[in-house]
Formats: structure tokens, sequence, C-alpha cells
């Protein structure tokens, strides 16, 4: 396994990539070919971020955007419970979403509060959940996208 960027590989941006089209029918970002797609998701503007297939799922990756709002350095990001990117009043809410995207492969938000690490809240806006798979169907956990959030 490529563990070129601090333990994000190259062949989990793939899976990101491809199951994000195989749900959506279009690539997460614009493909620049001639670049690496692990550093293309990391510096892109828009936020991506997924976790694992843990029983409590941990978040596995981040790009620059989404350590950035959720006030992270990317070593703490990798450690943390994705349920903790919500408030705990919202932790039921956001389980009946997460299975929401288990059932369905995906599903399209208009706006969903969370929380930083350090307690500041924030709308995500027209967020899209997907589960990441390869092309046998493995499961590897899911992801998610947005390009717009305020602070609330």
């Amino acid at each position: 396994m490529d563990m070129s960027d601090n333990g994000y590989t190259e062949q989990h941006a793939q899976r990101l990539n491809d199951s994000f089209k195989r749900w959506m029918g279009r690539d997460l970002i614009q493909i620049e070919e001639s670049k690496s797609l692990l550093q293309q998701l990391l510096h892109s503007n828009i936020f991506i971020l997924s976790h694992g297939t843990e029983p409590d799922p941990v978040l596995n990756f981040g790009n620059q955007a989404a350590l950035n709002l959720w006030e992270m350095d990317r070593a703490t990001f990798v450690k943390t419970p994705s349920r903790l990117t919500a408030e705990p009043v919202r932790r039921e809410e956001r389980s009946r979403f997460i299975k929401e995207v288990t059932e369905n492969g995906f599903t399209e938000n208009d706006a969903v509060i969370r929380v930083s690490s350090t307690g500041r809240r924030f709308c995500i806006k027209q967020v899209i959940t997907w589960n990441i798979v390869d092309e046998n169907n493995h499961y590897y956990g899911q992801a998610a996208t947005f390009s717009d959030y305020e602070y609330i």
C-alpha cells in the first residue's frame, strides 16, 4: 500500500473518486491526469472526508479544507471517531443519516449541522455522502463532500 502522504494513500483517493463516480455518475473533482489524484483531493477547494468500517467509525481522510473547518491537524483528525463531528444532541440524527447511506449507497442533504474540535458550530450545505466500495463491492466506509458552509 502506498503510504505517500502521512498515511493517506493513492489507493484510498482512487476508491473515493471511483465510488463517488459509481453513485453520482461523475468524478468527485475535475481531475488533471498528469497529477497525483491524492494531491488533487488533498488540495481541492471542496471539502472531502471519510471514515472507516470500525464499530465506532474513525475518520481516515480529510483534505486540507476539511482539516481547517474542523480545526484539527491531520494526526488528530485520523484518530477522531466520526460521530464527534456532530454535536451530542445531533448524533441520533447523524446515526439515521449514516444508516440511510449504508442502505442506499449515497444520500444528498440540503443542510447538516456539525461542530469543530473547538465547539464552533456550522451548517454544511448540499452535502453528498456515499459508501466507499471497490470494483468487487467490498465496503471500505463512507465519505462526504460539500463546497459550502456557514457558521451558526
